[in-house]
């Protein structure tokens, strides 16, 4: 009873100090009220927010304040989520028990006052305008005060005072209670645990915010630009049923895709839905998935300019051009069918897209997702479910993806027996946000084991074994297309998706065919609901499960029948009896055999080593480490170094971002990549109990891998040996420290920002159109 006395008291003391304070800033500077903010801006005042203010914004603040993970919500890469400001509301929670009300910007609300509603609170001053109030009213200035203040690290290591995990709790102090939170956290200003800004960086803040932190508006689309979003939203709004059912399933699969449409990196645009057509205004609806209804007659599909400076944890870019166009209209037009019906918006529907776009030919449907592939796995990495341990444990630290040969769905009877047998599985949407995990478990499990009894019974048909099991199976990216293969990595808690064969053999790769390709993405990204409650959450990651191994039977197939089981026991090594009787039953079984032919007794190597020779042609091989301008003896080390195994690597970062350079002047990026062993990932809880450190190894590649690094490391390329020599000997937490004294640029670096500036420089130039801000949520402090 005494602690809540003094709960209560202690919150009654706060609301009291709150008030007080709002009451001396109303008295000082007026009532804070967003319209005081709206006046013209200068073309004077324009080019120095966009030639001096924005820079420093976008290299020194949005590498933590973007997307669904910025603290406390702030999203400082545009203008518009500056003038929302701030809530003391999580995003990411894994606890709620009901879902929460969605805050997504520029679509759960339109303007700052609909979003003071929803309790986001300003960082910029909006009370009365003068140079006095808007410095001392408004957080931005507050914040970076706060940390010129407390002056140079004295320290490598920051104290304990700083908390840098993800699920820490948040202070989102208001700026009426700023002057508490400046006595208790006084070590606590922005860029938050990082080297505070040049004096010339804080002037120049400084100077904008004086004036009231004006922030001009987007300019107009260039006429030719114009003409080109008018053409596509043309291409895209048909008025017959085939046409819209064709548009509604480009747009369910593109909604989080960052569109370009002409060669240049000045404009981006997102697809949306619309209540209104070409010529006037868009009119977003705004719903949870994209496929919840419209609650209009007639959908528009609009192109809306993404203004938000580019962050490379969440784009996922994509290219229209007339020569993607021709491809869409093969594959949705180059067979005769009809639609006769339009499907609808009810949950037991829209949440199956083999119920909503059955009558589009599955063969089109797959076609249209190999053609870009990489991102169509991408958005569930990039999208909002990867972020935290529990999404992506899923997965292994580092396995490779292949696809079913498309030309094998032509198959009338295969095609249309796998679309009746998937039209019984339900994804966990179809509970709502709100799910109870239990009950939802063993109803999807049922299902998919129905489902994986039938498939087997096809692959064993007398149509099916006339298709040899072999390596033409598989899909060649019709010998141009490098979306044929690709690599995934998992970094603990968040992931990266690559183009290629990129790093060692992995112990585990997946085959996917259409139907798994499909629910991959109507699981994980159409019908993931980021503010959902803990059992859809838990719900989403058990079934992930299921389409994981299936994946991986799928790749199994390929290897001789009497290597199975022994290789799925060394994938599951210490799993419970009821994984066991899951993974080893006979529905998920096959007696057909592979018709590879095989030398060796390591036959997975030599099928990855088949792999590789057969997909030459379409690989990609820019992360390898001969496409850098490294000496032989150089690369000949690096490669030694992913042959170590075990011993010390335990403990590196999960990614390791490594400038080289060349008598001090930038050359070239490496990225290392621990990845972590595992006897199993079937287990949601306790993972540590899985971790086999004796055979963890590294991935080591050209350029940027892995959108949140966990250490920036220096490395003059004369002392490059030295540094592979000191990662191979690894031993102890001592020795990691040594490495960081000699290589690593830690948080207190005084150089920091200088060596992230010339990684993104570098970057950038390497790959323009797929690179942007990275993350530095993840940062390491140690």
């Amino acid at each position: 009873m005494s602690r809540w006395l003094t709960l209560l008291c202690f919150f009654m003391l706060v609301s009291g100090c709150t008030a007080y304070a709002t009451h001396q800033f109303d008295n000082l500077f007026g009532v804070e009220n967003p319209s005081n903010r709206f006046s013209n801006v200068s073309e004077e005042n324009e080019a120095f927010y966009n030639e001096q203010v924005k820079p420093i914004l976008e290299t020194r603040c949005v590498s933590c304040h973007a997307c669904y993970d910025a603290p406390c919500q702030l999203k400082l890469t545009t203008s518009a989520g500056i003038e929302r400001g701030g809530s003391k509301d999580l995003v990411y929670d894994g606890t709620r028990l009901l879902a929460a009300t969605p805050t997504r910007l520029f679509i759960d609300a339109q303007n700052t006052q609909e979003w003071r509603k929803k309790g986001f609170h300003p960082v910029l001053n909006e009370r009365g305008q003068s140079p006095s109030a808007n410095l001392q009213g408004s957080l931005l200035y507050r914040s970076i005060a706060l940390r010129k203040k407390q002056g140079e690290f004295t320290q490598p290591i920051l104290s304990d005072d700083y908390d840098f995990s993800l699920a820490r709790e948040q202070q989102c102090s208001s700026i009426e209670a700023y002057s508490q939170f400046e006595k208790d956290y006084p070590n606590w200003g922005m860029p938050y645990g990082l080297p505070a800004l040049t004096n010339n960086e804080y002037g120049i803040l400084t100077r904008w915010l004086a004036k009231g932190g004006k922030m001009p508006a987007a300019k107009a689309l260039p006429l030719s630009l114009q003409r080109q979003v008018e053409l596509w939203e043309s291409r895209l709004n048909g008025d017959d049923l085939k046409s819209q059912l064709i548009s509604r399933y480009i747009y369910e699969h593109l909604y989080l895709y960052r569109l370009y449409i002409d060669d240049g990196e000045d404009y981006r645009f997102q697809l949306v839905r619309s209540k209104t057509p070409t010529g006037e205004p868009v009119d977003r609806i705004a719903t949870r998935r994209p496929y919840d209804h419209p609650g209009v007659d007639k959908v528009y599909y609009r192109l809306v300019v993404d203004h938000e400076t580019k962050v490379q944890k969440n784009h996922i870019p994509m290219q229209l051009d007339e020569a993607r166009y021709t491809r869409w209209i093969s594959y949705f037009y180059g067979e005769d069918y009809q639609v006769t019906k339009d499907p609808g918006y009810s949950r037991e529907v829209a949440t199956n897209p083999f119920k909503v776009f059955r009558e589009i030919p599955s063969h089109a449907r797959y076609r249209f997702l190999l053609d870009h592939a990489q991102n169509t796995i991408m958005a569930f990495i990039k999208g909002p479910v990867c972020r935290g341990q529990v999404a992506v444990n899923v997965i292994n630290e580092q396995f490779w993806v292949y696809f079913l040969e498309p030309e094998l769905g032509q198959n009338k009877t295969s095609a249309d027996y796998l679309e009746d047998q998937v039209q019984g599985l339900d994804l966990p949407a179809v509970g709502t946000s709100n799910t109870l995990p239990l009950a939802s478990w063993v109803i999807f499990s049922e299902q998919q084991k129905s489902y994986l009894s039938a498939k087997a019974d096809l692959i064993e048909s007398d149509v099916a074994k006339k298709i040899p099991l072999d390596l033409n199976i598989l899909w060649d990216g019709d010998g141009n297309n490098q979306n044929a293969v690709l690599t995934i990595f998992r970094h603990f808690d968040n992931a990266s998706v690559v183009r290629g064969m990129v790093g060692q053999h992995p112990k585990t790769s997946w085959i996917i065919d259409y139907p798994l390709l499909e629910r991959i993405h109507y699981l994980l990204v159409a019908g993931f609901d980021v503010y959902g409650n803990i059992g859809h959450q838990l719900v989403t990651r058990l079934y992930m499960d299921f389409l994981r191994m299936e994946g991986e039977m799928n790749f199994l197939m390929l290897l001789p029948k009497k290597d199975r089981e022994e290789i799925r026991k060394y994938w599951y090594r210490d799993v419970s009896q009821t994984i066991k009787n899951y993974i080893f039953s006979d529905y998920i079984k096959m007696d057909r055999d592979t018709q590879i032919q095989y030398q060796t007794n390591d036959r997975q190597a030599e099928l990855y080593e088949k792999l590789r020779q057969n997909l030459a042609n379409v690989l990609d091989y820019s992360y390898d480490l001969e496409q850098s301008d490294l000496s032989s003896a150089h690369i000949k080390a690096l490669h030694k170094l992913q042959t170590v195994q075990g011993g010390g690597l335990a403990f590196l970062p999960d990614v390791a971002t490594i400038l080289i350079t060349k008598q001090g002047d930038p050359a070239e990026v490496l990225s290392l990549i621990h990845n972590k062993a595992h006897s199993n990932i079937s287990s949601l809880l306790g993972e540590a109990s899985t971790r086999l450190p004796a055979e963890d190894s590294v991935t080591i590649v050209k350029g940027v891998l892995g959108d949140y690094p966990n250490v920036l490391m220096q490395v003059e390329e004369s002392e490059l040996i030295n540094w592979v020599d000191q990662v191979s000997r690894l031993k102890s937490r001592k020795d990691y420290t040594v490495l960081l004294d000699d290589f690593g640029v830690r948080r207190t670096h005084p150089n920091f920002w200088l060596i992230s500036d010339a990684i993104a420089n570098l970057n950038s130039i390497d790959r323009p159109r797929e690179s942007g801000i990275l993350d530095y949520n993840r940062l390491e402090n140690r």
